[in-house]
């Protein structure tokens, strides 16, 4: 159980989402997947029949957001539902819009915001635009946590990473997050590294602790580990729970999933087995 451990449990790290061509059965699927994300072979073999393992949140597009709640409620499972808002992934659209995607979404029951910044600012330093931006979307959000999406393939520079995380935290950001998914340069230790000293410079300024979130490109346990090793190495301990670190990647459910096979069971399953999210 060491290599899955903090993935693991009522409150796990995971969060599984997203795809362009969503439909009402795909989320459904995602939604059934989220609420019982191992084999039962699995939890059988390994004693964790109990456990009441789910993910660490769903996440669907705005105008998914209703199905998905109303979908975890029949299934009686209380998990968090997180929609990606403000013109997801590119942000490219006019500010008024973007904010109310995120009213809409909360509205439908949305408990967390994925918002994207204006990298078009930030390429221009024009800082004070991205925190009136971002301020505002917080807002916009109300009770909701809100998660910044820097998506730190477009920014150019590790400073613009540096800068583009300190402004997100003072608009009031809950989370910092590495990137939509969908840029060609996604989650990467490097720039991860610079992400969370960034918290940590915050934290040590101001007493809050705002959350860290890689996405994009996270595809195995290992590359997993890595990025615990990061979170346990630069900000410790406290930060090592759901509330302050997810990992955004459905792939790596798979992946999990695989490894807590052969090690209840003593062999990889077939890819076919396993029920994909």
């Amino acid at each position: 159980m060491v290599l899955c451990w903090p993935f693991l449990g009522e409150n796990p790290s995971l969060k599984i989402g997203i795809l362009g061509d969503d439909s009402f059965s795909n989320v459904q699927r995602l939604c059934h997947k989220a609420a019982r994300p191992l084999h039962k072979d699995i939890l059988t073999a390994l004693d964790l029949k109990d456990a009441h393992i789910t993910t660490g949140a769903v996440c669907v597009y705005p105008s998914r957001v209703k199905e998905a709640v109303d979908i975890l409620r029949s299934l009686g499972v209380e998990l968090p539902v997180a929609s990606v808002a403000t013109g997801f992934p590119s942000g490219q659209t006019h500010l008024s819009p973007r904010l109310e995607e995120i009213r809409l979404a909360v509205a439908d029951g949305a408990s967390e915001i994925d918002v994207v910044i204006n990298r078009s600012l930030a390429l221009r330093q024009e800082w004070q635009g991205v925190y009136d931006e971002v301020r505002q979307m917080r807002e916009a959000c109300g009770e909701a946590h809100m998660k910044v999406i820097l998506a730190v393939g477009e920014l150019g520079t590790m400073d613009n990473v540096y800068k583009a995380s300190l402004v997100s935290m003072m608009a009031g950001a809950d989370f910092i997050k590495t990137s939509t998914g969908k840029e060609a340069v996604n989650a990467v230790l490097s720039v991860g590294l610079v992400m969370v000293r960034a918290i940590r410079d915050y934290y040590q300024k101001t007493g809050y602790k705002v959350g860290f979130k890689p996405a994009g490109g996270i595809r195995t346990a290992s590359d997993a580990i890595n990025w615990l090793l990061l979170m346990k190495l630069e900000l410790g301990q406290d930060w090592l729970n759901p509330q302050l670190f997810r990992i955004g990647a459905s792939s790596v459910l798979i992946d999990i999933e695989r490894e807590m096979y052969r090690l209840g069971l003593g062999a990889y399953p077939s890819v076919k087995y396993l029920a994909l999210a």
